[in-house]
C-alpha cells in the first residue's frame, strides 16, 4: 500500500499565535507603502504570512483592521503625549509631542482621523480615543482655568496647528520651506502663534488693516 502522504505545514497558518500583531503590523507597512485608501486585505494577508481566511476571522473586513489600528494609534498617542503634557506649559509642549507623535507614527496617525475607514461606535476605540481627549482638554484647562469657551477655543486652535503642521510636513508640503529638524520646525510654529495673536488682538481693536 502506498504510504500515506504527509501534508507540510501551509506557509499562510489559518492560526497564528501573533495574527492581530503580525496583521496589523502588515498593515502599518502596507499603509505606508500605498497609503490607506490603497490597503487590500489579501496583501496584509501575504505580508503577514497569514492567509486571508485567518484575517477575514480576526478582523471581519478591512474596517475591523482599520479599528484595531486606530485604536492602536490613540492609546500611542496618549502614551507619547502625557509625559509632556503637564504643568502650565503642557499644553504647548503637548503640542509638540503630538507632532512628534505624528512624525514616527505616520500609518497610525493617517488612519486615526480618518473615521470613514473605521467602526467609530467600537468600544475600545471610543475609550482609547476618549483618553487620548481628554488629556487634551486636561492641559487646556491647566492653561487657562476650567472656562468651556477659554478651553474649547484653545483646544481647537492648538489642536488645529499642530495636526495643520504635521500634515503638512507627512505630505512634503513644507520640504524646503522650513528647516529639516522638526523640533526647530516646532519651536518656529510657537514663534508663529505669538505674532498671530498679536495680529489677532490688533484686529479685534480695530487698529489693524486687512493684510
Amino acid at each position: 500500500m502506498p504510504k500515506a502522504r504527509v501534508q507540510k505545514d501551509d506557509p499562510r497558518p489559518y492560526h497564528h499565535g501573533r495574527l492581530r500583531e503580525a496583521a496589523i503590523e502588515a498593515a502599518i507597512a502596507e499603509i505606508q507603502a500605498v497609503g490607506a485608501a490603497g490597503v487590500r486585505m489579501r496583501e496584509i494577508a501575504r505580508r503577514a504570512g497569514v492567509s486571508h481566511a485567518a484575517l477575514a476571522y480576526q478582523f471581519g473586513d478591512k474596517a475591523g483592521l482599520f479599528t484595531a489600528i486606530a485604536t492602536e494609534g490613540f492609546r500611542l498617542a496618549t502614551d507619547a503625549i502625557q509625559p509632556a503634557a503637564n504643568g502650565p506649559d503642557g499644553f504647548l509642549r503637548g503640542g509638540t509631542a503630538y507632532v512628534m507623535f505624528a512624525l514616527a507614527h505616520p500609518a497610525h496617525y493617517e488612519v486615526m482621523f480618518r473615521p470613514d475607514l473605521y467602526r467609530t461606535d467600537d468600544p475600545e476605540l471610543t475609550a482609547a480615543r476618549d483618553a487620548a481627549f481628554d488629556l487634551l482638554y486636561g492641559s487646556a484647562r491647566a492653561a487657562v482655568g476650567n472656562d468651556d469657551a477659554d478651553v474649547t477655543g484653545l483646544v481647537v486652535a492648538g489642536w488645529s496647528l499642530s495636526h495643520g503642521l504635521a500634515t503638512l510636513w507627512l505630505t512634503n508640503n513644507l520640504k524646503g520651506r522650513v528647516a529639516e529638524d522638526p523640533a526647530r520646525v516646532v519651536q518656529q510654529l510657537n514663534e508663529g502663534i505669538i505674532a498671530l495673536g498679536r495680529l489677532t488682538h490688533l484686529g479685534q481693536g480695530g487698529t489693524a488693516t486687512d493684510a
